[in-house]
């Protein structure tokens, strides 16, 4: 099974020193038995196949962000490589990976069928549509930003799986803002382009608004609202209770602790 193994490893990727120490190989693995049970009226057959439909889809996906903007960079194939090798891919899985990042490249490529299939295929399971929307933003942050045709592509991809543009904006603002809040961009603290930004105070309590979801100029009640639905959202009992394993929580926890720090430093300023 592969499946887990892409969960982790890209995650562990996305979010560097927040959540990537504690998601790997063996996290990936125990999300397997997850989508085992979460896919508990399916046949084992037609959980392989959700498996390896993810896993052709990311990353002819990747191929088809990466050559979005006329050429393909050293950092986007460098972060293709570092996917792979996170993913502890064996030999001819990361074979496999490699030529369909290719395949996505080339020009003739119709990525339109194959977002048809893993549609299809996946159904209704509306988080795994948007686990892979989540892996193919970070993959268009490769080199440092979103270029114009890439955000083309990715509303495209949201249009052809039934996502709509609120929806991407709201998932893309929150990646784009936890990034940007946690100080590191992912990928930038291997090698990518740019280097790692730097935040003032003020920049960072302007993502911690963005963590939270909420404007600056919102009510105190207002901001506890919004506080307390992300942590209800993000509560680990809650997704264990949604078919995740239990030693996920972990990944929770550190996500509502993400939340918590946001959330502090904006009531930290509202006092001073």
């Amino acid at each position: 099974m592969i499946f887990g193994k892409l969960l982790g490893g890209m995650f562990g990727f996305g979010w560097g020193g927040i959540l990537g120490a504690i998601i790997g190989v063996v996290i990936g693995h125990q999300f397997d038995k997850a989508l085992s049970r979460n896919f508990s009226g399916a046949a084992a057959g037609n959980q392989q196949q959700i498996q390896q439909t993810f896993f052709r889809v990311t990353f002819l996906a990747m191929g088809k962000l990466a050559k979005a903007d006329g050429r393909v960079s050293k950092d986007e194939i460098e972060w293709a490589e570092f996917v792979m090798a996170r993913m502890n891919l064996t030999p001819e899985l990361r074979r496999q990976a490699m030529q369909l990042f290719s395949e996505g490249k080339e020009d003739d490529f119709d990525l339109d069928v194959e977002l048809a299939t893993f549609r299809q295929v996946v159904g209704r399971h509306a988080t795994v549509v948007q686990m892979l929307l989540e892996i193919l933003i970070q993959a268009a942050y490769a080199d440092g930003e979103i270029s114009q045709a890439e955000n083309s592509l990715l509303r495209h991809i949201c249009e052809q799986l039934g996502i709509s543009n609120v929806r991407f904006e709201t998932i893309h603002q929150r990646i784009k803002a936890e990034r940007a809040f946690a100080g590191q961009g992912g990928f930038h603290q291997q090698g990518g382009a740019g280097g790692q930004p730097q935040y003032t105070p003020a920049d960072k309590l302007k993502e911690a608004y963005k963590v939270i979801g909420v404007a600056e100029s919102v009510s105190d009640s207002e901001l506890k609202k919004a506080y307390r639905r992300l942590m209800s959202q993000h509560h680990p009992d809650k997704l264990v209770a949604k078919g995740l394993p239990e030693e996920m929580m972990r990944i929770a926890k550190e996500k509502t602790q993400e939340i918590q720090a946001a959330y502090d430093l904006i009531k930290q300023h509202r006092k001073n």
